[in-house]
This record gives C-alpha cells, sequence and structure tokens, in this order.
C-alpha cells in the first residue's frame, strides 16, 4: 500500500465538475479572502476511484439497515423465533453501532483512515457469514452485533476521509455521496430480498465488504492525517496524486501544513476534553444537528410507512417503491446541489419540508380520531411521508454528517467524531425504542411532535449551522475556534 511509489493515473474532465473555483489566502489559515475564476476541473481516475472505494462502505451500511425486513419471515419461520427474539435481532445492529461509534474514531486517528475501514470491513464480514451459517438465535445476535460494530466506524470514517481527500469546491458533492449509497444499499437489499434466500441475501452483504476490503489496497490514506504525524513528503505527495499531476497544491500544501503545525501545540483532546470553550460551538453544530436529525422522526416515518400506506389505500410493497422513488432522486439531487447552493440553504429547505411532511401525517391522524374528511385524511398521509422523504434525503441525510466532517480540527476529530456518531446512534436507538408507546399514546400528537422538532430544526440551521461550502477545512475550523 506504498502510496508515492505509483504512476499517475490518467485524468479525465467532466464537465458536471465544471464550477467556480475558489482560493483563498490566510495566514495559518485564519485571514482568509475567497477570489473566485472560472475553471474547469480535471479531476484525476485517483480521486473517482478512492471515493467510489470509500463509499462501497457506506453501501455495506444500506445493506446492513435493509436486510432486517425482508429477512424477517424467512428467519422466523427457519429458526423457529418469536416476535420479541426477532425484535433482539433487529436492534442490536445499533448497540453494536454505539459500540463501534465509541471506538472509530481513536482506531482512525492512531492506525489511520484506511485502517479503519479495513477492521470496520472485517468486521462486518465475519458478522454477514455468522448470520449466514446460524443455526440457532444466538449466533445470529452475534453476527448483527459485528455488522452493528463495523457500521458504527464506517459511519463516522468514511464522511471524515472522503472530507480530507476531495478539493474544497467538490468536497460536499462527494462526501454526500456516503448518504447515496446508503438509500442504494438500503434499496436494493429490500428489493433483493424479495426473491432471495435469507441466508443467501446475508452472503451478497459480503461482496461489498470484500470490494472495500481489497480496493483499499489501491488508494492513498488522507493527506491530513498524514500530516498529522509529520509524514510531510508522503502528505504532499498523496495531495499531487489526488489533485493531478498537473495541479498546483503547493498553496493547499502549506495550509495544511501551517494548520497542523499551529495544532501541534495543542493537546490531543479526550471525549471530556472537547468540553472547552474554544471547541464548544463546533460541538454545538456537530452534535445539536444529530440530535435534530434523529429526533426529528426519520425512524418513526420508515416504521411506520407501510401502514400508512396500506391506510391509503396501496399496497405495502407500491409504498415501498414510491418511498424508494423519491428517495434516491432527491437524494442525488442534493449531490448535484451541495456544491453549488451550500449546505444552509439545502439544511433549510430540507428541515421545513419535514415540518410539513409531518405536519400532514400529524393532521391526517387528528382528523381520522375526529372521524371528519375520511376520504381525504389518507391521502394526506401519503402526501405527508412522500414530501418528509423526499425532503429528508436532500438534505438533512446526508448534510449532518458532511459538516461533522468539516468542522472539527484533526488534534480532536477523533474523539469529536466518535462522540457525535455515538450521539446520532444512540438517538435514533431512542426514538426506534420509544416510537410505538408514543403511537399508543397518540398517534397525531407523536407526528405533531415531530413537526415541532423539525420548526426548531430550521431555527437551529439559520442561526447557529456556518456554511461551509468552497472553504478548506482548515478555514473552517479557524473560524469556530473564534
Amino acid at each position: 500500500m506504498d502510496d508515492t511509489s505509483r504512476a499517475e493515473p490518467r485524468e479525465f474532465s467532466s464537465p458536471l465538475l465544471s464550477t467556480e473555483l475558489q482560493a483563498y489566502h490566510g495566514n495559518h489559515g485564519v485571514e482568509c479572502e475567497d477570489k473566485r475564476q472560472k475553471e474547469t476541473w480535471s479531476v484525476p481516475a485517483i480521486l473517482i476511484l478512492t471515493t467510489l472505494v470509500a463509499v462501497s462502505g457506506s453501501y455495506v451500511f444500506g445493506s446492513a439497515v435493509g436486510y432486517s425486513s425482508p429477512a424477517q419471515k424467512g428467519i422466523m419461520d427457519d429458526l423457529n423465533l418469536g416476535v420479541a427474539e426477532y425484535s433482539i435481532f433487529g436492534s442490536i445492529l445499533t448497540i453494536g453501532a454505539m459500540i463501534g461509534a465509541i471506538i472509530s474514531g481513536r482506531i482512525a486517528d492512531y492506525a489511520g483512515r484506511r485502517a479503519a475501514m479495513g477492521f470496520s470491513e472485517v468486521f462486518c464480514i465475519l458478522g454477514w457469514l455468522a448470520i449466514a451459517f446460524s443455526k440457532v438465535g444466538w449466533w445470529l445476535y452475534v453476527g448483527r452485533f459485528l455488522v452493528g460494530c463495523g457500521m458504527g466506524l464506517l459511519s463516522y470514517v468514511v464522511p471524515v476521509y472522503l472530507a480530507e481527500i476531495t478539493p474544497k469546491n467538490l468536497r460536499g458533492g462527494f462526501t454526500t455521496v456516503h448518504q447515496l449509497m446508503i438509500c442504494c444499499g438500503v434499496s436494493l437489499t429490500y428489493l433483493i430480498g424479495a426473491f432471495l434466500n435469507w441466508r443467501i441475501l446475508a452472503l451478497i452483504g459480503t461482496i461489498p465488504c470484500l470490494v472495500q476490503l481489497l480496493g483499499l489496497f489501491f488508494i492513498p490514506e488522507s493527506p491530513r492525517w498524514l500530516a498529522k504525524f509529520g509524514h510531510w513528503e508522503r502528505s504532499e505527495s498523496v495531495l499531487q496524486r489526488l489533485r493531478g499531476k498537473n495541479a498546483d497544491v503547493s498553496q493547499e500544501a502549506t495550509e495544511i501544513r501551517d494548520f497542523t503545525k499551529a495544532l501541534e501545540r495543542e493537546t490531543e483532546a479526550t471525549i471530556f476534553g472537547l468540553f472547552q470553550l474554544q471547541y464548544l460551538k463546533s460541538l454545538t453544530v456537530g452534535v445539536g444537528l444529530m440530535i435534530l436529525q434523529q429526533f426529528g422522526g426519520v425512524n418513526g416515518i420508515a416504521f411506520y410507512a407501510s401502514s400508512i400506506f396500506i391506510s391509503a389505500g396501496f399496497s405495502g410493497s407500491i409504498g415501498m417503491i414510491a418511498m424508494v422513488a423519491v428517495q434516491i432522486p432527491m437524494t442525488a439531487l442534493g449531490v448535484l446541489l451541495m456544491d453549488k447552493s451550500g449546505r444552509r440553504p439545502l439544511l433549510l429547505i430540507s428541515a421545513s419540508g419535514t415540518c410539513l411532511g409531518c405536519f400532514l401525517a400529524a393532521l391526517s391522524f387528528f382528523l381520522q380520531d375526529l372521524h371528519k374528511w375520511k376520504e381525504v385524511s389518507p391521502i394526506m398521509a401519503l402526501a405527508g411521508v412522500l414530501v418528509y422523504t423526499g425532503s429528508f434525503s436532500l438534505g438533512m441525510g446526508g448534510i449532518p454528517w458532511v459538516i461533522m466532517s468539516e468542522i472539527f480540527p484533526i488534534n480532536v476529530k477523533g474523539s469529536a467524531g466518535s462522540l457525535v456518531t455515538l450521539v446520532s446512534w444512540l438517538c435514533s436507538w431512542i426514538v426506534s425504542y420509544a416510537f410505538n408507546f408514543l403511537m399508543s399514546w397518540s398517534s397525531a400528537g407523536t407526528f405533531f411532535i415531530f413537526s415541532t422538532i423539525c420548526g426548531f430544526t430550521v431555527l437551529f440551521v439559520a442561526k447557529l449551522v456556518p456554511e461551509t461550502k468552497g472553504r478548506a477545512l482548515e478555514e473552517i475550523q479557524a473560524s469556530l475556534k473564534r
């Protein structure tokens, strides 16, 4: 895996990547001014290859999430599991992900970004094999737990790695491919699972794991991680490979070096060490976005979608196809718009849309409780779910992970990333666990609560979340420490 010994790959130009290049000049990445000029980017093949290998892990993430639904009937019949036992199988994934999140930052910091992805895939492969060949329930739990650990690692390291290797004017779009591949993983696993045995489906789950594991031998380490450990020449060499042999990387390399040297005077922060005034804004933005993302009702909508579609007069399968038909194109649209419109506008539109979607669903349940507008309320519920799904996919699904990967300095990125990822998975578990209790209390009330939280998200983004489009990571991080 020598990063410096390979010949430069050929380059190709894409009209889709033609954009306005922003460059900033500053002292230690702090004093910055933007200078715009038209330039058509020539994207090296190694950058495309590296991104594809990294997001193979995102597909693994999605396939693990999408597995339990199509596999449920086959597993319960073959292994004689009850509903309670299968619920353990479903929920233990989140517990494993929380464990993976706790260790993700340390592994990525000390072993490197590639090594962290490699460790995660080893966990996932072992987990999928344990599921595929299980004869008793507890082997299923072990396998699902191992896949969860791998997911926890992947959910942190993939967006961080993508943010550290891509140029600033393409960083948002490239990093959001992480969310697009998660959507593809969920959707394709659900689709394939309708036709294949659950054991075969688990074995298929190992294929993207092996693709990433083998691909790691052909992609470079993060230049910023190399700089952190004093490998200046390798860092600049990798940066040159990622930008193209004819690109001038001297300014970017100098910014990375200067900012990294400035951080050397600061100690490596533990999770408890993050709670200092200089990291307060970054932590508030990173943790706040994850809490609002999960408490905005994404798991509730996903859980109850099938029932809502049935109540609207559609079959559950047609409803799920409709969700996929909305989700994947809207996520792709978010990828294309990320570096054109910016993070904040997409987040504001996305959060407003999720607020409207939850409000429509809540109003539908409220009207059903009053036994009024019986013909209209199911359609209103269907519209609410689709509006929510499309809006969430456009921004709130992927952008919090993009911003998390951008706002933390390299000396605290491991601890901060672990904390933010842990909070995300913990909140996901809380909402999943509490959802049935909330729905039994009041269906309308539950979605009104979700709508209110989504409305608060709009205010949170407007007041606290910085725009990071077209800015170097070092510039973003320095501005948040002021």
